[in-house]
């Protein structure tokens, strides 16, 4: 009987070869799977950004607000909510145009955050309603934050061919109640702006 070994390519390299591409393969996949984990990370992270003013849209705002009243019930902290509605903006949509309109938008942000914390969250809500979420201020502090952010608003004007474009605003805050729904604190924010522009109508 002969006892010759069996005669293997290469001494044994061809057997190793398909596992090594294997183990390459499962790499390549694993990189591919992470590629696609972060860029859906990303859309979803985009989906709560308004596109046009790179802050939190109505959804992102949604989930902040949730998150913020969880916090206020478990810590006891003070914090506020402050609605605004621009007064006024669209007519400038209509007389000048959105692109007009759109930047007018852009400086009432650019605003509106250089005068807030690096803490409190700008949002905005849809059309030209924005909320801001602001810690560490009771009640008559978030008040008088609030027509502060009137006052800059106002203040605020983008230039239009010969036109400076302003727009006015009105401001209602409220208090986080971390025993009250999100719907509840934003119904109650709302309120609070539309008593305050009908203030300001005299």
């Amino acid at each position: 009987m002969s006892h010759d070994k069996p005669d293997v390519p290469n001494g044994g390299k061809a057997a190793v070869a398909p596992a090594a591409l294997l183990l390459a393969e499962i790499e390549r996949l694993k990189a591919e799977l992470i590629k696609a984990e972060w860029q859906i990370a990303e859309l979803e992270a985009r989906a709560d950004v308004d596109p046009l003013l790179d802050i939190l849209n109505r959804r992102g705002f949604d989930r902040e607000l949730k998150r913020s009243l969880a916090y206020v019930k478990r810590y006891g902290t003070a914090a506020a909510l402050v609605f605004i509605d621009l007064d006024g903006f669209k007519a400038i949509n209509d007389r000048h145009g959105h692109a007009a309109g759109d930047a007018l938008l852009k400086a009432v942000v650019a605003a509106l955050k250089s005068h807030v914390r690096a803490s409190d969250m700008v949002a905005r809500l849809g059309g030209d309603e924005f909320a801001v979420l602001m810690w560490n201020l009771e009640t008559a502090q978030a008040s008088a934050k609030a027509h502060e952010l009137e006052n800059i608003i106002a203040a605020t004007a983008v230039t239009h061919g010969p036109a400076g474009l302003t727009v006015g605003a009105s401001a209602g805050s409220v208090p986080l109640d971390g025993e009250a729904s999100p719907a509840a604190i934003l119904e109650a924010a709302d309120q609070a702006m539309y008593a305050r522009k009908k203030e300001r109508r005299g």
